[in-house]
């Protein structure tokens, strides 16, 4: 489980400059369904430093505190309860009883592409720019290896998805050749 303060702001569950009151707030597992759930509440009215409060099957208290920005205004970020240090995103693992930031949990939290190697990577590359041009053109990801242009999307856009898809492409070709070589093949 994970809490994104950014997305937290996307999602309205807090509003910076003012106390966002008392709202539910969940989080499901792909299989399981709802993993846990508590209410969340915010207070970002001070210019420098805050508070989030979780209660419910999950307590918790987070300190948060605004860092100025180089042209004006200022970002927020929870303050580590073990640390001290500012993160964005807190975790909190299977059997953890609190949310604390990546350094505390180490590899018990990770991106699920930390553990991919290269060609899977590229893999996953690939699917992540063909399922985004499928989207926004509403067409079907299995019926296209790289779709055309969605209309409304400018070319520089587009050219640079082409690009980036090609170099996985690269990559996964000079896999194929290292392959090759190692078993002895032309």
């Amino acid at each position: 489980m994970k809490l994104d303060l950014n997305g937290l702001t996307r999602k309205g569950f807090i509003q910076r400059g003012r106390y966002s009151g008392v709202r539910g707030i969940g989080w499901t597992h792909s299989y399981w369904g709802e993993v846990a759930s508590a209410l969340i509440s915010a207070d970002l009215s001070d210019t420098s430093s805050g508070w989030l409060k979780l209660e419910g099957a999950l307590n918790q208290f987070i300190s948060l505190a605004a860092q100025p920005r180089p042209f004006g205004g200022h970002q927020w970020y929870f303050v580590c309860p073990i640390t001290g240090r500012l993160a964005s995103v807190l975790w909190r693992p299977p059997g953890a009883t609190r949310f604390c930031s990546r350094q505390v949990w180490k590899r018990q939290v990770a991106y699920a592409s930390q553990f991919l190697d290269r060609d899977n990577r590229a893999h996953h590359g690939k699917s992540k720019i063909n399922a985004r041009l499928c989207s926004i053109g509403k067409l079907d990801p299995e019926e296209w290896d790289f779709p055309p242009k969605p209309k409304w999307m400018r070319w520089k856009t587009y050219r640079r998805y082409e690009s980036r898809f090609d170099s996985y492409d690269d990559l996964l070709d000079s896999g194929i050749r290292e392959l090759a070589v190692k078993l002895g093949l032309k």
